[in-house]
């Protein structure tokens, strides 16, 4: 199979969005009567400094793990010939994804968490909103990718190869983050025209668009509309996830060899995982029947979304996955032997 490649957007993602944060800055200057808000202060982060280390070091050691597991996994995923399948390039793309994801909100928490400064500019917070939603879209529409490829490969085995090519593979790549970084733009644009003024403590661990739009001292009600079309994002996500994965389950059950179902269930068991564990917590967290919850209900949400899930991910497909522990094993094997040699 050809080898994979997976592109950076970041940067053509920045040129479009600096423009528009130095409107908002221009426009917050020009309102003399406004108390003008430069930065915004994460209250979560404004309590005593001596509970701030003991929270650190866990945190410090999660994202360790996170970065170093899915570099590694990204890594071994490009090396080892055995592992270029679409299944695995998916993972190796949900690994990048993971790295940058966590990075975007769990670096400025570290920071919060020691220093004696708990605040983020309102550009630095309008970026970071952008980069968490537009990754995280990215992330779910690359786990749908997963389910369609699982669907493929299952219950219609004949085709699969012919269908699921290194070019298809790409284009949905491609697709899925052309998706993630293009759809929240437009919100993160009518944000950046909003005046904020009054009071600028965020009530949450990281920028979000309810904690930020509750500061801006005018009309956010658009906001619903926003709000309703991702909510039609998520569900559409979910649904065909879900059909994908009622059909596998029922071709698998009609499978005669014992062997055939434990092998087809192993297979498909880490990405509805990951695929629950994910959608779960977003629906948590977004699809709410109640406008707000309490301070603690929507910090342990975050901490769920932002920093739990991404851990038992790696867990998930690299620890429990059979394949990616002997390609680990192989490549440290190999590295070992090219030591010895060296020698």
């Amino acid at each position: 199979m050809k080898q994979y490649s997976v592109g950076n957007q970041h940067s053509n993602s920045r040129s479009l969005l600096f423009p528009l944060l130095s409107s908002q800055m221009t426009q917050l200057m020009a309102s003399g009567n406004q108390t003008m808000v430069t930065e915004f202060l994460f209250s979560i982060f404004l309590h005593p400094q001596r509970g701030g280390l003991s929270f650190f070091i866990p945190l410090l050691l999660i994202y360790g793990f996170i970065l170093t597991g899915n570099l590694i996994m990204f890594i071994v995923i490009q090396l080892d010939m055995a592992l270029h399948t679409p299944m695995y390039f998916f993972i190796s793309v949900l690994s990048f994804l993971e790295i940058c994801y966590t990075t975007t909100t769990i670096l400025k928490m570290l920071s919060c968490l020691i220093s004696e400064q708990k605040s983020i500019s309102v550009a630095g917070c309008l970026l970071q909103m952008y980069f968490f939603h537009s990754l995280g879209i990215a992330e779910g529409c690359i786990l749908t990718a997963m389910a369609i490829d699982r669907y493929l490969a299952i219950c219609n085995p004949l085709r699969y190869p012919a269908i699921m090519t290194p070019k298809l593979c790409i284009q949905l790549t491609v697709g899925s983050c052309f998706c993630g970084f293009l759809l929240v733009l437009p919100e993160i644009a009518w944000i950046a025209t909003l005046p904020f003024c009054g009071s600028n403590q965020i009530h949450q661990i990281f920028c979000d668009f309810t904690p930020v739009l509750s500061l801006a001292c005018t009309d956010t009600s658009l906001v619903v509309i926003v709000d309703a079309i991702h909510a039609v994002e998520i569900v559409a996500s979910f649904l065909v996830i879900a059909l994908s994965y009622i059909r596998i389950i029922m071709v698998i059950l009609g499978m005669h060899s014992t062997e055939g179902r434990h092998k087809a269930f192993s297979t498909c068991a880490a990405h509805l995982t990951v695929f629950l564990l994910f959608f779960g917590s977003v629906a948590v967290m977004y699809l709410r029947f109640s406008a707000t919850y309490s301070v603690f209900w929507d910090t342990a949400i975050a901490v769920t979304f932002v920093i739990l899930a991404p851990f038992f991910n790696l867990i998930i497909y690299s620890l429990r996955n059979k394949d990616m522990k002997e390609a680990i094993g192989r490549l440290f094997h190999y590295q070992k032997r090219a030591s010895w040699a060296g020698k």
